[in-house]
């Protein structure tokens, strides 16, 4: 009998999952930390809005599509606008965090690698908000563009000056996008399903959403494409073999059978 081969154990068989509270403190320690950063980036309203001249005309000299361009197709319905609006309020963080619960309970090699990653671009973000403090297109005066948000609803932010649960001037680089950009990636290198680029839709999408509402330029999400490439060629996925990945193994012979390469075919050599 041929020796045949089938898929390997599960990767949750082969790499243990990390304690699950040391993870919840971490991710929420984490959250935490980045929340108050944001906090002490609020305030620089005059800094926010000459670095958003200065990033429009970088955009302008370098022949970036405008930003009207995209909303105006947004414009075509309230419908759509609406939707859009909802998909910015509503995915970023929950799209997140499930994908990080997956991982987490299915490839636990590839959460690790994943969480590390997000950790270190979202520590970056971090440094540029506050150090580049960005007012988004919406609130640029210049640019002819409607705060959608506020129009159509739902809207997540309240008036600027009074604001203080979140800092809207944190438009450089764009977590929403390095987020979802990060998602794909990861669930591209986990999986093994030929549908598994499809995955690639949801940064599309969400690319179409932060600059089609006016939220985000797009040297935004260039800028956190940047950050997220520069994590993943530091921070490399585990080996395919380490973490458990569906690699052909042979399965034992039966006892006393005689291995392929060993065996003559009967009447050969007559």
């Amino acid at each position: 009998m041929n020796a045949r081969t089938e898929p390997a154990a599960a990767e949750s068989d082969a790499t243990p999952r990390p304690p699950i509270v040391r993870e919840l403190l971490l991710v929420a320690g984490l959250f935490l930390v980045y929340k108050a950063g944001r906090g002490l980036a609020t305030g620089h309203t005059g800094e926010a809005y000459r670095n958003a001249h200065d990033v429009w005309d970088a955009e302008r000299w370098l022949h970036l599509p405008g930003e009207g361009s995209l909303q105006s197709l947004l414009l075509h319905g309230d419908a759509l606008v609406h939707g859009a609006n909802t998909y910015y309020a509503l995915v970023h963080f929950p799209a997140t965090a499930a994908f990080l619960v997956w991982l987490y309970l299915r490839r636990p090699a590839h959460y690790v690698w994943a969480r590390r990653v997000l950790a270190a671009v979202t520590a970056a973000a971090l440094v540029l908000h506050l150090t580049f403090p960005l007012a988004p297109p919406r609130m640029l005066a210049g640019a002819g563009l409607v705060d959608t948000a506020r129009v159509y609803g739902p809207s997540v932010y309240g008036p600027p000056q009074s604001d203080h649960l979140s800092n809207q001037f944190a438009a450089m680089p764009s977590l929403h996008f390095g987020w979802a950009l990060m998602v794909a990636i990861g669930l591209v290198v986990a999986t093994r399903s030929r549908w598994r680029w499809l995955w690639l839709l949801h940064p599309l999408l969400t690319l179409t959403v932060i600059v089609g509402t006016a939220n985000h330029y797009w040297l935004d999400a260039l800028v956190a494409g940047a950050l997220l490439g520069l994590a993943l060629a530091v921070i490399r996925p585990p080996h395919p073999a380490a973490a458990g990945a569906d690699v052909p193994r042979r399965t034992p012979a039966p006892a006393g059978a005689q291995p392929a390469e060993g065996r003559t075919l009967v009447g050969a050599g007559r």
